[in-house]
């Protein structure tokens, strides 16, 4: 196990509006801010996105599951942003749920707001993670 200690910075509260972009406004936020590092919570709705819900098999490198949401959707998530090279990396895992189907997976694609979705970035100071390339999973990992 490797851990950094930091302490909360800024909070940043946003509201995306219909149609709007998630996972880039969240870059958007973060460069415009100089946000190094962070974690957000999103609460609302969306209406697309692209979701990994699994590997296939428990073996390296995964191989990814896909779902699509292809309609609206009541979302609650919790992500974290580190930098890999020169932009954000958003890594956000969540709930979506649609009347009594629930989805859970990693946003990775095509998010889009669905009426309102609001977010909550909590900036964390004193952090130097970023995320780099694995060779042996072929993921973005956190390096510490």
């Amino acid at each position: 196990m490797k851990y950094q200690v930091g302490r909360p910075g800024r909070i940043i509260v946003a509201r995306f509006e219909d149609r709007e972009d998630v996972l880039g406004n969240l870059a958007d936020i973060v460069k415009k801010e100089d946000i190094k590092a962070a974690v957000f919570h999103v609460v609302g709705g969306m209406r697309e996105g692209s979701i990994v819900v699994g590997p296939e098999r428990d073996e390296f490198p995964p191989t990814p599951v896909w779902k699509h949401l292809g309609e609206s959707h009541e979302v609650v998530g919790f992500g974290t942003i580190f930098w890999q090279g020169d932009e954000p990396k958003i890594h956000f895992h969540g709930a979506f749920g649609k009347k009594d189907m629930v989805k859970v997976g990693c946003l990775r694609e095509n998010s889009e707001t669905f009426l309102v979705l609001e977010a909550v970035i909590m900036e964390l100071d004193g952090i130097t993670a970023k995320r780099e390339l694995d060779p042996v999973s072929k993921m973005a990992l956190l390096k510490l």
